[in-house]
Order: C-alpha cells, then structure tokens, then sequence
C-alpha cells in the first residue's frame, strides 16, 4: 500500500481556518428569513441546507412566494367545537396555497402566534399539488419537512418556527400542499378563516400521502401555516399588502386566485419593465388601522399597528408594503369619524416601514355608497381622508383605489360592473380593476434596489 504523504502544519492550519470561516458564514446565515423568533431552527440558509447535501449553494437570494396573516384562534362553537377546541388531534391538516414565483427550494413557516397550550406537531410535509385545488401530490413531489433537522417540533404559545430548506422545484403560480400533524391535544388552533381556497382534513397520520384519498373533509381555513419561501434566482425582493377585506379578497372566486394581490402578482410576472417581485398577502376581514378586534369578533385581528412586525416587517425579502384600509374604521363601532386620525395611522404605518428601508405605499379609501353602514357623514369623512392621503407627503407613493373603482355619476358608489352586490367589496373584475391601477413605478424606487 502507497503511504499518503503527511499534511503540513501550515495547510492543516489553512484548513482549518477555511472549516471555521464556513461555520460562521453558515451561523450567521441562521438570522436570516422570516425573522429572530424562537426557536431558530435552520441549519444552512441554503438550499438543502439541514438536509445533509453537500451540493453548493446556487446564485439566488430566499423570497417569500405566498403568506397569509393569522388572525386568531379558531372558534370552538358549532357542532365541531369540541374538535376544534383541542385543536384537531389526531388529524392531518393539508392545507392548500397558492404560489407567486418560483424557485429550487422551500421552506415552510408555522405558527401559534395565538395558542393558549404548546403545538407539537410530530410529522409535516411540502408537496406540488397535482391539480388546482386538489389534494393529491404531484407525483415525486412530496417532501418531509424538518426543523432543526428533527422531524417533530413543539411550538410554544406565541412563537412561531420556519422549516429547513428542502430541495424542490417550485413554480409560479402553482398551488402548494403543506400538511401538518399533531397526535395530541393543543389547545385553538391558530388560523386565518376567510381563506378563499378548499384545503382538506383528513383523520390519523397522512402527512405523506400522495393520493389524497384520505381528505374526505374541505376546509375553507388555513390553520397554522402563515408563509411559504423559496430559494429564486429570479424574484429580486417582495411587495407585502397589508389590508382588511379588500385585501383578503373576502368576495373573490373561491379557488381562482382573483384577488388584487393575485392579479398584480400575475402582472409583475409577466408584463415587460415591471419589478420581477412576489406579492404577498397580509389581509385580514374585518381589520382596522387603530383599533384591535372586540372580543365578539376576534376574527377581525389585531390593528394594522400592532401586527406591522409580524406581517409585514419580518417577511423574507420584502421591498414594498402597501397599505389598504381605513373602511372598517369608519363603518364599525366605535365608529373613527376623524378623518385626520385615520391618514395618521396611515402615515405612521409607512413611517415605520420607511424606517426598516422598505418603500411604503399609500391607497385612498374606496366607496360603499349603499351600504347599509354608510351614510352622508361617514362620506364626507372618505372625501377628507382620501383628500389628505393623496397629498400627503409621507408616503413613497399612493394609489388610488376610489377613482379605479367608484362610479362616475356617482363617486360615492362602486362601478356596478365593480360591484360584488354587497356595494362594499369588489368582484373578480374590480379587484382586476385595483391591481390595474397600481403602476409599476409606485412599486419600485428610482434607483435599483441594493440585492437581497
């Protein structure tokens, strides 16, 4: 047998300054993503890092590609309260998204932001939909998702825990599968409720089933899982919408994917000149700028102020925000009737997101003229306030959803062909309508943005 000749004191040395500058690289890159919550679970910010690849990492940046913003605990009333109320033990929750752009990898984000017990969920999976809406895998798409390189994960009330990366080729505008499993009792499950998506529940331990003949039960919820990101080389940063209803798409078709922030996401893919972003969508029904949800709605969330952290702020890769609310302040009691209280909760909004470095973008308040909550004061408050909004100074830019939407004989009203017959929220078409009036350059600063 040949004897290898020895390694010398200096290339050893050299050796081991290069492991240990790679440690730190790859330490450092744990903060990155969706933020500094415990637990902190990736092991490499890379693609098929924590999965024990050694293939090196590809030009490209993470992005978030889909989120949604939790809203509460899941009500336990009903005939499936008690179901509900132990937060679906022994159930597989496949819960069903939809992409904005694509990539080589994914990582998954879940949470119990509102958990009262801790969530353990011992098995989690990622897979392609094998149809729309569907809840079968694409075949060779189904992925067990790990955290920390440990297949079950225990989520303390509040927290929150991003998966490690998995290799998968994700496409735009393509529809995910990420199912959840949880054997034991947990308490209400945090959830957003007015998903406009079918997403399934099936009982026992399917997380990794490729048929999808165990999901008997539809879901219009999603549950636990509030973002999605994927490792691109083409997305170069993500516009966040942080909305009420209009946002969330609460009239939209349910499983078309028609809601504003759909139909823009469609636009920056595809029309020439536009900033190649994902769009994320942080709506919630019922949401307001000042003021948290009543106790009798907590559905309705958390102010626009107080979960700007959390849906906005710590999302991956996120350039722009834009902000769309103000109707639910004005319409539900205790009704805001002070048109400057409403721009300058607005105005701190953008503020604040201006000083994390992401453009923040301003949106006049659209008619509901023939609502049954409108009446001739709370107009003359919508004029005023969408008056100062599209001359504030604070905002990057402002986008004016009242003129794209009203009826021009009569500005207080929403076109009819806009109209999803409540005289408050847009159909299909007006949503299409909102997303058309946002330019490009409202979007985008000037100057290129720094890279990722």
């Amino acid at each position: 047998m040949t004897r290898q000749p020895s390694m010398s004191h200096g290339t050893a040395y050299a050796l081991l300054a290069g492991l240990f500058a790679l440690v730190v690289a790859v330490s450092g890159a744990l903060y990155a993503g969706f933020g500094s919550s415990l637990p902190r679970v990736s092991t490499d910010d890379r693609p098929g890092g924590g999965q024990g690849s050694a293939a090196p990492a590809s030009s490209g940046q993470w992005v978030g590609t889909w989120a949604t913003a939790p809203a509460a605990t899941e009500p336990t009333g009903g005939e499936d309260g008690q179901r509900a109320a132990s937060g679906y033990p022994d159930t597989s929750l496949r819960n069903v998204i939809h992409t904005s752009v694509g990539g080589s990898a994914a990582r998954v984000r879940l949470s119990n932001v509102f958990g009262t017990e801790p969530l353990t969920i011992t098995h989690a999976s990622l897979a392609l939909a094998a149809a729309p809406s569907a809840p079968a895998a694409a075949p060779g798409s189904m992925r067990p998702l790990t955290f920390g390189t440990h297949r079950t994960v225990t989520l303390a009330p509040g927290q929150h825990v991003t998966s490690d990366p998995v290799r998968l080729r994700v496409p735009a505008a393509t529809d995910l599968l990420v199912t959840l499993y949880s054997p034991d009792p947990s308490g209400p499950a945090t959830y957003h409720p007015f998903a406009r998506q079918t997403s399934y529940l099936a009982t026992g331990n399917h997380t990794e089933d490729v048929t999808g003949a165990p999901y008997t039960e539809e879901t219009t919820s999603w549950r636990h899982v509030t973002g999605v990101d994927v490792w691109s080389t083409q997305a170069t940063g993500a516009v966040v919408a942080l909305g009420d209803s209009l946002t969330d798409g609460i009239t939209s078709s349910v499983g078309a994917n028609r809601r504003w922030t759909d139909f823009l996401a469609t636009r920056l893919r595809t029309e020439p000149g536009t900033p190649h972003h994902s769009v994320l969508n942080a709506g919630i029904s019922g949401n307001r700028i000042l003021l948290d949800a009543p106790a009798d709605r907590p559905g309705n969330g958390p102010s626009a102020l107080h979960r700007l952290e959390r849906d906005v702020l710590s999302r991956t890769g996120v350039r722009t925000v834009v902000l769309q609310l103000g109707l639910n302040d004005m319409g539900k009691q205790p009704q805001q009737t002070d048109p400057a209280e409403l721009v300058r909760g607005l105005e701190e909004l953008a503020r604040r997101a201006q000083a994390h470095g992401i453009r923040a973008v301003g949106t006049t308040i659209t008619p509901f003229g023939g609502h049954s909550a409108h009446t001739p004061q709370l107009e003359r408050v919508r004029q005023q306030a969408n008056t100062a909004l599209r001359t504030s100074e604070t905002f990057d830019a402002v986008i004016d959803f009242d003129t794209a939407l009203r009826d021009p004989e009569h500005p207080d009203r929403l076109l009819p062909v806009y109209d999803s017959g409540d005289h408050i929220h847009p159909n299909d078409n007006g949503f299409r309508a909102m997303s058309d009036a946002i330019t490009w350059q409202a979007l985008t600063p000037t100057t290129p943005p720094t890279p990722l």
